[in-house]
């Protein structure tokens, strides 16, 4: 990240995001329950690093219900408080507030996601501080069991931003959201995103977050490319959709992986499904060595973490020939032993009880313990 950026809190890939919004969810939730309120959590973090998505999965994944407002969308505080209407009761006329469309009317769990915070206006976040702090305006009250979460980009740099000062920031919990390529291509591989830019972002992870290639602008590409059977075939369409919305280093660094031909890097099923062996093993130790012999530890690398990805994918259905192949790959020469030992190691911590089976060979354990 640059250094004239203002970020704040713990810098976390998604995965440690989630897990502590869990505990702050949880601690608030018990908060409500002492008559007291919660505090709202706020993820900073570069655009296009998936803040929003995250939060939207979040609640998706639990069922909770889920709003979404952007405050830099309102143009005068009737947005944030509701319009007025005059009503007729037994003491004569009033005029009470109707509240805007996004505030949730129902009892929670929920959660009420405030996106790009900070580039709403002044005058508009001085009004969001009453909800940050007591979770209703004078005019509603956000509903029992809903969670408040902002996000926001960092201060300096060219983001167009409204500083928050001290008395909104200390209203909140911070932390900011990283880019952590093993944790994007797991929720790449849960979406179905092309397994040929997961392969190639694995193998690439120092391009993939620049000013215009983001993880957001990147699986925008990899939609745009998926219904093109041979990228090589069709180099010239490839490079003006990678132009179309990426950096220049990404555009050259994918245009190479494509012409190197590493988007034919061997893929999970080719090795889980392999019914001779002899060929998977040729083709293994053919990408692993570079010109000049070289050792390319960054194919093998992003050969491992694909198999891991998918033995430990929720839709993984495990075969009779997965055992014998996956231990024929954890055996092989050209697997250096400290991918042997961390692919063995992540699969025994992540898999199921079936791939957990698949590795109990005395073979693959000797090697593993010589290597220790």
């Amino acid at each position: 990240m640059a250094d004239d950026l203002l970020f704040y809190g713990a810098k976390l890939h998604a995965d440690e995001i989630a897990s502590t919004l869990d505990h702050v969810f949880r601690a608030n939730l018990a908060a409500e329950e002492r008559g007291e309120k919660g505090t709202p959590f706020c993820i900073w973090g570069l655009h296009g690093v998936g803040k929003s998505m995250l939060v939207q999965e979040y609640a998706e994944a639990r069922d909770w219900g889920f709003a979404y407002v952007a405050p830099a969308q309102f143009e005068e505080m009737g947005d944030l408080h509701g319009l007025p209407e005059k009503i007729l009761t037994d003491h004569g006329e009033r005029t009470v507030f109707l509240p805007p469309d996004w505030v949730p009317s129902k009892e929670g769990p929920g959660i009420l996601l405030l996106d790009d915070v900070n580039r709403a206006d002044d005058r508009i976040l001085r009004g969001l501080m009453q909800l940050l702090q007591n979770y209703e305006m004078f005019s509603w009250t956000l509903p029992p069991r809903w969670q408040i979460v902002c996000t926001a980009n960092p201060e300096g740099g060219e983001y167009s931003v409204t500083p928050m000062d001290d008395a909104m920031l200390t209203r909140m919990l911070h932390a900011t959201m990283v880019f952590d390529v093993k944790a994007w291509a797991a929720w790449a591989s849960r979406h179905d995103v092309d397994p040929r830019g997961i392969a190639f972002a694995l193998t690439y992870p120092e391009v993939v977050v620049g000013k215009r290639t983001t993880p957001r602008s990147l699986t925008q590409f990899f939609d745009q490319i998926r219904a093109i059977g041979d990228l090589k075939e069709n180099a010239g369409l490839v490079q003006t959709l990678a132009s179309s919305s990426l950096d220049e280093v990404t555009v050259a660094s994918f245009m190479s992986f494509v012409m190197d031909g590493l988007e034919q890097l061997l893929d999970p099923e080719e090795i889980l499904e392999a019914e001779r062996w002899d060929g998977v093993s040729k083709r293994i130790a053919e990408l692993a060595t570079g010109e000049g012999d070289a050792k390319r530890v960054d194919r093998l690398s992003t050969i491992c973490t694909r198999l891991f990805l998918a033995l430990t994918h929720p839709r993984y259905e495990p075969a009779e020939a997965h055992g014998k192949n996956l231990v024929k790959f954890l055996l092989h020469e050209a697997l250096p032993n400290d991918l042997r030992m961390s692919l063995h190691r992540d699969l025994l911590a992540e898999g199921g009880e079936e791939v957990k089976a698949m590795m109990r060979d005395k073979r693959l354990a000797e090697l593993l313990l010589a290597g220790m």
